[in-house]
């Protein structure tokens, strides 16, 4: 696989959500188990969209520096998956 191709950035992009997902839940809810915070954020919606804002800075992060390195096929897949989950962090707030 080349290192600037777009299905490259893609997997990134919707890879590293889950890693900041996982850094949230053992910054900030590691006291209550795993089940329970998945209980407390279909409880509390305001949780589980600055969880997925917080997940999108690693993506921030990584988009910046593939624009850098002038791989921008990467960091096009990278900011699609973004653009996306940015979505779902607006329905998340505004419909659920």
């Amino acid at each position: 696989m080349q290192k600037d191709n777009y299905i490259l950035g893609v997997m990134i992009g919707l890879g590293l959500p889950f890693l900041g997902f996982i850094g949230f839940y053992q910054f900030k809810f590691s006291l209550f188990s795993f089940q329970e915070f998945l209980e407390l954020l279909n409880q509390q919606k305001s949780i589980l969209s600055a969880m997925i804002s917080i997940s999108l800075l690693l993506n921030g992060a990584v988009l910046t520096y593939f624009f850098q390195k002038q791989l921008d096929k990467t960091a096009k897949g990278i900011f699609f998956t973004t653009c996306i989950y940015a979505v779902i962090a607006i329905a998340c707030k505004w419909f659920l």
